[in-house]
C-alpha cells in the first residue's frame, strides 16, 4: 500500500517542481499579439517630470531654510554664533556658507557690495539696508512680497516687512550681488 501511494505522490512533486522552475518560453504568438506577453500586461505609468526650480526659487527656499535654522537666535552686537548674532554677521554667514559669496563683515562695507538697485526691482537674495539712527545702519536679505530676513535687536533672527511702519520710514537702499552661476561655471 505504501508503494502505491509513493509513486503518485512522487510524480505530483516532480511535476509541480518542474512547473515552478521552468523559464517562460516566448512563442511566435507572443510577438504577434503583445497582449499575450506577461511583461507587457502592466506597463509602468510614465510620470511627467517636475520642472526644475528656477535659481530665484532655489535662493528663496534656501533663505527660508536659513530662517528656520536661525529663528529666534538673539541679537548680539559683534556676535557670529547661535549664542548671539548681529545683522551683518547673519548676512555674512548666510552668503558665505549657503551662497558661496564672501562679503565684508560689516554693514558699512556690505552696503557697497554688488550693484545698486531700486526698491521696485527687489528679488530674493538682494540686500536691503536701513538707516536706524544718525550713524546706525541695519541690513537684511530680501525674501519676497516685501519680506526680509534679518537679526532684529528686539526679536532676534526674524522675518519682517518693508511696509512695517518702523522699516518703511528707515529704508535706505538695496544692493544686488551676482548669485546666479554664469554659463562658464
Amino acid at each position: 500500500m505504501k508503494r502505491r501511494l509513493l509513486l503518485p505522490c512522487s510524480l505530483a512533486i516532480l511535476t509541480t517542481a518542474g512547473c515552478s522552475t521552468a523559464p517562460y518560453q516566448h512563442s511566435p504568438a507572443d510577438t504577434a499579439n503583445p497582449s499575450n506577453n506577461p511583461a507587457k500586461e502592466h506597463p509602468q505609468a510614465v510620470k511627467p517630470s517636475k520642472p526644475s526650480p528656477s535659481p530665484t526659487e532655489l535662493i528663496k527656499e534656501s533663505l527660508y531654510q536659513q530662517h528656520q535654522e536661525w529663528k529666534g537666535i538673539p541679537y548680539r552686537l559683534g556676535g557670529m554664533s547661535k549664542r548671539g548674532i548681529d545683522c551683518s554677521a547673519l548676512v555674512y554667514l548666510i552668503y558665505r556658507d549657503h551662497m558661496g559669496i564672501e562679503l565684508p563683515r560689516t554693514t558699512q562695507y556690505q552696503a557697497l557690495a554688488g550693484e545698486s538697485i531700486k526698491r521696485a526691482q527687489l528679488r530674493p537674495g538682494d540686500l536691503v539696508f536701513f538707516k536706524t539712527g544718525r550713524r546706525g545702519r541695519h541690513v537684511g536679505i530680501y525674501l519676497e512680497d516685501d519680506k526680509f530676513l534679518h537679526a532684529s535687536v528686539s526679536k532676534g533672527v526674524t522675518i519682517s516687512h518693508l511696509t512695517d511702519h518702523y522699516w518703511k520710514s528707515r529704508y535706505w537702499r538695496a544692493r544686488r550681488l551676482d548669485l546666479e552661476p554664469t554659463n562658464g561655471s
